[in-house]
């Protein structure tokens, strides 16, 4: 009872000081914070609400919280969204919540460059209607627009059009970010190479908030495309759908976006969103999986011949139909569609989610594999993925936890066996810290502490994630 009353004394007396630093009304404690600083969007996750939510509007109001927080030895967690699928931005170890809500302001459009300056609690939705405004374009699109830039490149974010564009990690040139000591550091920036020591940004990029706290993001842009085409694709056999997706990308001709779905993940999507795509409902009944294909041109004609082409080496292999949205809105909702896998699986009772990558060329035995393992505990697993760059999505339906965990050791384990990973763009966080630590090669893992240690040697910051 001593010790309890202690630390709430302690955390008082942390919960003023913050307030000098940030404001009165930028720091919460007790009844004021609200159940949604306490998740993210990951399911298995046990709500943990942190004892202080601290929400500052600058990088030096970061550098005197973390020099706190280091200095009397605090647990801090970093947040943006609160979108994340691993528990990456919950205050598992309690202490405090740095919210980046308030840090919104995209500071700089430079056309001339193709260089974006955004805060990092920018979103998604936000930074996409600006930059195409000026006619340009950020092609990375994990489908999440309440999503913000810091929290895409804490976790390295990927989506649907990393076939061609790659992930969030391609397309930051600098950071400004604060470390555990209350340092500032700058990497990177306006330039496209560099060759000047250690590329800090990179290692920064995609460490879940454990190095750093990123403040600022520089961005390469792309100039917008001028036409774009969707196909949807249905498939009479489940695995045909995968193997033809190599010979698209041999073709010379390279999509956009390459989507793989199967019936049950389709049927979710459309229940769940109302959009209905047009197909017969004999090609409904026989298809059992479905590419959702996206071709980008400089003219209409351009993206229309692509798309053709590869319509055709889609129907020599073991496609039933092809279908081509006739508008530009009708197209916008196959990716809407997609976009809602994840909200479709959940409300059909999906109990967890992975993100397993494996080479592109062993999607296929992959998926034998999980299916097997379906079939093994009697339960049933819906996949949906970017078959264009070998990350594929599962929901998992098994409602007995033990049951579950041996399900998601068994997938993962399948994973690494094909020289695959455990994550491709959802992170390890605090829920696949399991799968992680007991499958990843030690020596590696071992590297990793070091380097943890080397940037928060009081080990502050996101603790209990990835470690």
């Amino acid at each position: 009872m001593f010790l309890k009353a202690l630390k709430t004394i302690t955390m008082n007396t942390i919960a003023e000081r913050l307030k000098v630093i940030t404001g009165e009304e930028n720091v919460l404690a007790g009844n004021e914070i609200g159940e949604e600083y306490g998740h993210d969007e990951t399911l298995t996750i046990k709500p943990c609400l942190p004892e202080l939510v601290v929400k500052p509007r600058s990088a030096d109001e970061i550098s005197k919280i973390l020099r706190l927080a280091n200095e009397e030895k605090i647990p801090i967690t970093p947040r943006g969204g609160g979108t994340g699928l691993s528990g990456g931005c919950v205050a598992v170890s309690g202490g405090i919540l740095l919210s980046l809500e308030r840090m919104n302001k995209i500071l700089e459009i430079d056309e001339e460059n193709f260089v974006a300056v955004t805060e990092a609690g920018v979103t998604l939705a936000d930074f996409y209607k600006a930059v195409e405004a000026r006619g340009l374009y950020y092609p990375i699109y994990p489908g999440e627009g309440s999503a913000t830039i810091g929290g895409n490149v804490a976790t390295n974010a990927g989506g649907m059009s990393a076939v061609k564009y790659g992930v969030t990690r391609h397309f930051v040139l600098g950071l400004e970010a604060v470390l555990p000591t209350g340092d500032i550091i700058e990497t990177g920036g306006k330039y496209v190479k560099v060759s000047t020591g250690y590329d800090l940004t990179q290692l920064i990029i995609g460490s879940e908030g454990t190095l750093a706290v990123i403040t600022k993001v520089i961005l390469k842009l792309l100039p917008r495309p001028k036409a774009r085409t969707s196909l949807f694709v249905p498939f009479k056999d489940l695995y045909d759908g995968i193997r033809v997706v190599p010979i698209i990308l041999r073709s010379g001709v390279m999509p956009s976006t390459v989507e793989f779905l199967d019936k049950v993940g389709l049927n979710a999507m459309e229940n769940y969103t109302e959009i209905k795509i047009p197909i017969s409902e004999q090609v409904r009944d026989e298809a059992k999986a479905f590419l959702l294909i996206v071709v980008e041109g400089r003219t209409s004609e351009e993206s229309f011949r692509d798309a053709e082409f590869i319509g055709d080496i889609c129907m020599k292999n073991g496609a039933i139909d092809i279908f081509a949205p006739s508008t530009e809105r009708s197209g916008r909702e196959l990716l809407e569609l997609r976009e809602k896998a994840f909200y479709a699986a959940k409300e059909v009772g999906a109990r967890d989610f992975l993100d397993i990558v494996v080479p592109r060329s062993e999607i296929s035995k992959f998926l034998e594999r999980v299916y097997e393992i379906a079939a093994g505990y009697g339960t049933n697993i819906a996949s949906a993925g970017h078959a264009g760059d070998g990350n594929v999505h599962l929901a998992i339906f098994e409602q007995n936890v033990d049951r579950l965990s041996m399900i998601l050791w068994e997938i993962s384990k399948a994973g690494k066996t094909l020289g695959g990973a455990i994550s491709a763009e959802h992170g390890i966080g605090s829920e696949k810290r399991q799968f992680f630590l007991g499958l990843e090669d030690k020596a590696k893992v071992e590297l990793m502490r070091r380097i943890k240690k080397a940037f928060d040697p009081n080990s502050i910051l996101n603790t209990g994630k990835i470690f």
